[in-house]
């Protein structure tokens, strides 16, 4: 009977077991190589033209009629490593570079930032869990806050610093987390209206759990729309897709909000943009 089901299962001897270690082996290799590529691209990117986009699709002709329609919007980008948390770096860093310049707006933010803690503890997050990462995001809000509406020279120095700080891997990952808590957070708290959202029969607290909280899980409408609303804050994210049309679709978070961040979506994919 062995030798029958061996035969009928298509396997002989180590055969199958050896397909098997070929077939990890490859995806094991694919991994490190995605690995490579990703981390060999800095977390947060340099300003640049917009026009730097071409060159990535320069034999596209409907990708490059969508930069065209981008061009006539927008002048510059940052890029972000596609790691999986590049929506949610891309957002915090747009967020608090935009921050610098409006004193208003960062006297809202700090309010709820502050007020964050308090909120996931009573949700039932360990406060042991989410008070370092805590204090790592307020302490780069902080330092924001002391600049905010400032000089042009004073603000500059601090963008500065939001740079380094955002391309130093223990700094920009505990903001990553520390928004992915907060987004949890609003989803768990409205849990009723964002079971809309969640196809299958998974929970809102199932959904958090397993695509919100973990680093390096992507991002999709669910999570924009419950940070912008945790936030009380407008994102506008432009959507460059192969699409029909020549004209980058544009969606703003929560509807009908005013953006103060503007993100470029390309699928499994954001970076940021600048007017």
């Amino acid at each position: 009977m062995a030798d029958d089901a061996s035969s009928s299962s298509g396997c002989t001897g180590n055969l199958c077991d050896n397909s098997i270690n070929q077939d990890e082996l490859i995806m094991k290799q694919q991994r490190e190589i995605e690995k490579e590529i990703s981390e060999s691209i800095p977390l947060v990117g340099e300003l640049e033209e917009l026009s730097s986009l071409e060159k990535e699709y320069n034999e596209d002709p409907v990708y490059l009629l969508k930069i065209k329609d981008l061009a006539s919007k927008y002048k510059n980008i940052r890029r972000t490593r596609p790691d999986g948390n590049c929506f949610f770096r891309a957002f915090s860093y747009a967020y608090l570079e935009y921050l610098l310049t409006d004193k208003t707006e960062y006297d809202k933010f700090h309010e709820i930032a502050k007020d964050s803690k308090e909120v996931l503890v009573a949700l039932g997050f360990s406060q042991f869990t989410v008070e370092d990462f805590y204090e790592t995001f307020m302490e780069v809000v902080q330092r924001v806050g002391e600049k905010s509406g400032g000089a042009p020279a004073e603000t500059e120095t601090i963008r500065e610093e939001l740079h380094d700080k955002f391309n130093k891997q223990g700094y920009s990952d505990y903001i990553v987390v520390y928004l992915r808590l907060i987004t949890s957070g609003q989803l768990q708290t409205q849990h009723d209206f964002y079971q809309n959202f969640i196809e299958g029969p998974r929970s809102v607290t199932d959904f958090c759990r397993q695509e919100v909280e973990p680093m390096y899980k992507e991002s999709d409408h669910i999570h924009i729309i419950a940070l912008s609303n945790a936030l009380k804050m407008g994102v506008r994210v432009e959507y460059m897709d192969r699409g029909e049309g020549s004209q980058v679709i544009a969606h703003d978070f929560p509807e009908g909000s005013k953006p103060l961040v503007n993100l470029l979506y390309r699928p499994g994919h954001y970076d940021i943009l600048y007017a």
